[in-house]
């Protein structure tokens, strides 16, 4: 995506906001966009809003003690910084920095997150992360991980309500497919482990999906009941 574009498109604009939070955006893109924020409310806004929809994510992380040499490497930078003339722009007063820092910190709490949740995953492969929201309110539920071409775990943030006689059924559809493909039926509070390998490979941006069918799930092969949960694919790695 382009800041052109989002310019020119809503959408795009909440799009390119998503992916500066998380992370996903080349160097000298997300260069650009942090220099945008301070002057555009519209962008600024579409940040704070990924960030408040995002940030429950990071209680998944269990705290970290820092270790003693981290605390001897903050202070000799500090030592450091005291022994430089002062700058007529401090870098603490600008916005920017701020936000970019917070926004890293906070991709990269959400990213190590859920990798906490699920098994390591081997050096150098593409990762994939969806995190499922509430149409309605934008509450986080879900987050779709995919680390291996060949299958996704779909994990719950919480604890679902669904009626006894309904079921969540998971579904993907990628750009170019005739319509969307069912992954199977969800027990609420369980991880769902899902084989990819009757589907073509995981894409940037494709669509997922949990709706309330019926408890044996969608009678035609295509969702029927409302969608509970929806988000789209990120490439994090």
């Amino acid at each position: 995506m382009t800041t052109r574009q989002a310019d020119d498109n809503p959408d795009a604009l909440i799009e390119l906001a998503g992916e500066y939070v998380l992370g996903t955006l080349p160097a000298e893109q997300r260069a650009t966009v942090q220099q945008r924020l301070p002057f555009e409310p519209a962008l600024r806004a579409a940040v704070d809003d990924w960030e408040q929809r995002l940030h429950p994510l990071t209680a998944l992380a269990k705290p970290q003690a820092p270790s003693s040499l981290l605390w001897t490497r903050i202070e000799r930078s500090l030592n450091a910084n005291r022994r430089t003339p002062p700058s007529p722009t401090p870098w603490w007063n600008v916005l920017a920095l701020w936000r970019g820092l917070s926004a890293i910190g906070l991709a990269a709490s959400l990213v190590l997150a859920v990798l906490l949740v699920t098994r390591a995953v081997p050096i150098g492969s593409p990762t994939y992360l969806v995190v499922l929201v509430a149409p309605q309110s934008n509450a986080p539920g879900w987050v779709v991980q995919a680390s291996d071409p060949r299958e996704i775990q779909l994990i719950p943030l919480g604890m679902a309500e669904v009626p006894a006689d309904k079921a969540l059924e998971f579904w993907t559809k990628a750009d170019g497919w005739q319509g969307p493909v069912s992954l199977g039926l969800v027990k609420p509070g369980e991880t769902l482990h899902v084989p990819l390998d009757k589907l073509p490979p995981l894409q940037n941006n494709q669509l997922f999906e949990l709706t309330l069918e019926q408890k044996t799930g969608s009678p035609i092969g295509k969702p029927t009941g409302p969608v509970q949960f929806i988000g789209r694919a990120v490439k994090v790695i």
